[in-house]
Formats: structure tokens, C-alpha cells, sequence
């Protein structure tokens, strides 16, 4: 698709672009994509390593599962007996 894109189309595309946003508002809208760009990157980052820390390895025992209710016996119960 865009292969067959030449110089001379580039060249009519800048110029596009020139004229809807002028030259003195270039070098803002650059810097901001920049910003948006570096902004993204960072949050990506961040959520593949909230991703990392939220899935534990299943080899290690984490802290919450030593000394919950599923770790002890049962505690065995009289039967209750009504019919006496």
C-alpha cells in the first residue's frame, strides 16, 4: 500500500501538513507527539511489571497462605445428638 509512495508524494503530504498547522506550531505538535510517545513507553513498562509482581511464581509459598484456615486441620465436632 505504501510502497508506491515517491518522493514527490512525501514532498505534497509535508506540504499538506505545513498548511493546515503552520510552521510556527511544527516544532510544538513534534514535541508533544515526543511527550505522548515517552508517556505511553513508560506506562507499558510499568504495567508488564505490575503484571510480573501480580503473578507470583507457583514454587514459593507467598506470605498470605502460611497460617490461614486452609493450612490447619479441621477441628473435629461433637455430633449434636436432639433426638434424646
Amino acid at each position: 500500500m505504501l510502497g508506491n509512495l515517491n518522493g514527490w508524494h512525501l514532498l505534497i503530504v509535508l506540504a499538506v501538513i505545513l498548511l493546515l498547522f503552520g510552521a510556527a506550531k511544527l516544532p510544538a505538535l513534534a514535541k508533544s507527539m515526543g511527550q505522548s510517545a515517552r508517556v505511553f513507553r513508560s506506562e507499558m513498562k510499568e504495567m508488564k511489571r505490575d503484571d510480573e509482581v501480580a503473578a507470583p511464581s507457583p514454587e514459593a509459598p507467598s506470605a498470605t497462605d502460611a497460617g490461614t484456615a486452609s493450612s490447619v486441620a479441621p477441628e473435629k465436632r461433637a455430633p449434636n445428638d436432639t433426638s434424646a
